[in-house]
């Protein structure tokens, strides 16, 4: 991982701060529909992606066997095309990664298992769960490739940040930019809040600290 993707101040930044400095700078990110249903409400780090496929009827599809070769503080990006039909995830796999310190696993689909995953403090996020397997449905059909969580492409390697609000992704070659605008934008919020708090009209705090040029520049 570089410097940049772990640089501690990423924790400190909330996933709405995140995405206002993406908006400034024009990029994608934000994946929409892709929300938490078990764990912790935060996570960060290095995407690892897996891209399913509709099983091929001459083999039987494996769903979970990537699980191996993930490191420590990864965040597995799992798109199944956003499919609502039979899950990528359960419980063995919310348990195996939790011992094995990955930060969480973020699904374009479903998972299962959701109180397994809660019992051991596993993060986990998607578009929703079931009870359907998806053993000899589906199959992983590439690793560390690109792969989309909706309409945001997610590369090996990108930054993955997640927390009550959702799931922020940054793509590894603007993380410079996007943490400095991102922290940039977390003080000017800041020194409203003390203004306000202060006595100012939230008005005249947004005003004198340029609240309405945060998420867009000047020339927007």
């Amino acid at each position: 991982m570089s410097n940049l993707l772990s640089d501690p101040a990423w924790a400190t930044l909330a996933t709405a701060e995140i995405s206002d400095a993406l908006d400034f700078l024009r990029l994608p990110g934000c994946a929409l529909g892709v929300h938490r249903v078990a764990g912790p409400a935060a996570i960060v780090g290095p995407a690892y992606t897996v891209r399913f496929a509709p099983v091929d009827p001459d083999r039987k599809g494996t769903v979970g066997d990537y699980i191996d070769e993930v490191p420590e503080g990864a965040v597995i990006v799992l798109d199944n095309a956003g499919l609502p039909d039979c899950t990528v995830w359960g419980g063995i796999l919310s348990r195996l990664a939790r011992h094995k310190r990955i930060a969480g696993t973020v699904i374009h689909g479903v998972c299962r298992d959701i109180a397994e995953a809660e019992a051991c403090g596993y993060p986990l996020y998607s578009r929703g769960h079931t009870m359907r397997t998806g053993k000899d449905r589906v199959q992983v059909e590439a690793v560390q490739v690109p792969v989309s969580l909706g309409h945001v492409r997610v590369c090996p390697g990108d930054l993955i940040t997640a927390d009550a609000d959702g799931v922020v992704v940054v793509p590894q070659a603007r993380a410079g930019d996007v943490l400095r605008k991102a922290l940039a934008t977390q003080a000017a919020e800041a020194r409203i809040l003390a203004d306000v708090l202060a006595g100012s009209t939230i008005a005249d705090a947004r005003r004198r600290h340029g609240y309405h040029t945060l998420q867009r520049g000047d020339d927007a």
